[in-house]
């Protein structure tokens, strides 16, 4: 510091090169200055220095608009300025990575030497959908404030509808849509085969039994837009289609007519949940009674009623079988008493099978006539 830097009253001051400064001489706005060292009026103690580091990359100052108004050759060399319109989004880029996305009527002000920057602006008044390369990008650096992103996976339909009007189907994948000044939203609906199950449905059988049945039916969404704007949920419009349809089916029968059959819903009552559910964009296959769940009581009703058939079944099993044992009695009797050779053939079978079940057999009354048969039938 110089003599006379002392008389005219200025004041070194000295910037770093990873700061900028803002100086004030009397309330006056000087200027904006670099790295380095800087002779400043400082008359008094008048002089005001306000540093800004560079690695906060945006400029704010109260002194913004004194400086925009007073210092443009200042303002141009070491400020950048962002601007967006009332229907636009930029998105702001420092060396290549994305750093900010600025909404519509935004206004952005960094430094300049802390970039470089580019900004790429777009109209989403008449863009509604993010270029996938862009989503892509967005959602990596979690800079998806502005942006409604929606998944929508294989097998699945994704209707979109902007301010809740449909605008499109989309297909599998993600997409992202700019949401500034309208709501978006994705409603998928699967298109692959599904199954809706009704279990422990009570009702009352023609001849006033009550049971429960679980009961089950195939479907698919065959027209997704329809199918959730017809009705506030189809889901729950099938599901009542076919508890009325097997209602009727099943009440106009007794408790033995669906045991025996098995029945399911009948060909009418199908009909018209498929014809109704038809209307609504889904397309109704399979209807099946899967399970009928009886009382306790009853069961052990029909419990006993089979163990009686099975009884009665047995009986006639074994009567016959007596029948045919006698019958071949009978007709084994009637070819001895024609033929006695065969008579005496059975005696020895007879005697045979005593004689090895004892140590000694003692015959009366007739061993010498079986034993002059025996020679007999040696002889001859």
């Amino acid at each position: 510091m110089t003599i006379l830097d002392v008389l005219l009253g200025r004041k070194r001051v000295r910037v770093r090169d990873n700061e900028r400064a803002v100086a004030l001489h009397k309330g006056e706005v000087l200027g904006i200055y670099g790295a380095g060292d800087h002779w400043l009026p400082n008359d008094g103690g008048s002089l005001e220095v306000e540093r800004h580091d560079l690695a906060n990359y945006t400029f704010a100052s109260p002194y913004e608009r004194a400086l925009f108004a007073k210092k443009p050759e200042a303002v141009a060399k070491y400020l950048s300025v962002f601007r967006t319109g009332p229907t636009e989004v930029a998105i702001v880029e420092r060396d290549g990575f994305i750093t900010w996305v600025l909404g519509p009527d935004k206004r952005l002000v960094v430094w300049s030497e802390a970039g470089p920057w580019t900004a790429t602006s777009m109209d989403v008044a008449s863009t509604l959908e993010v270029e996938p390369g862009l989503l892509r990008r967005l959602v990596r650096v979690k800079a998806t404030e502005l942006v409604s992103v929606h998944s929508v996976i294989e097998g699945q339909a994704g209707l979109l509808f902007v301010d809740g009007v449909y605008m499109a189907t989309l297909k599998p994948g993600t997409h992202g849509f700019w949401a500034v000044g309208r709501t978006i939203q994705v409603r998928t609906v699967e298109t692959r085969r599904q199954v809706v199950d009704i279990t422990g449905q009570e009702l009352l059988t023609k001849d006033r039994v009550t049971i429960r049945v679980n009961l089950s039916a195939d479907y698919v969404v065959t027209d997704p837009l329809l199918a959730v704007t017809a009705v506030a949920n189809y889901a729950a419009a099938l599901y009542r289609a076919l508890q009325f349809a097997f209602r009727r089916t099943l009440g106009a029968l007794t408790l033995d007519q669906i045991l025996e059959k098995k029945v399911t819903v009948d060909a009418e009552a199908a009909a018209e949940v498929r014809s109704a559910m038809a209307a609504i964009g889904v397309e109704v296959s399979d209807i099946a009674l899967k399970d009928v769940i009886l009382p306790g009581e009853m069961r052990e009703i029909l419990n006993q009623v089979v163990a009686a058939e099975k009884q009665a079944e047995a009986n006639i099993i074994r009567r016959r079988e007596e029948t045919n044992a006698t019958r071949s009695l009978l007709n084994t009797a009637k070819v001895m008493a024609e033929n006695p050779v065969m008579l005496r053939l059975k005696e020895l079978e007879a005697l045979e099978a005593i004689a090895g079940k004892v140590e000694r057999l003692t015959v009366h009354n007739g061993t010498g006539g079986l034993l002059n048969d025996l020679v007999k039938l040696r002889e001859s």
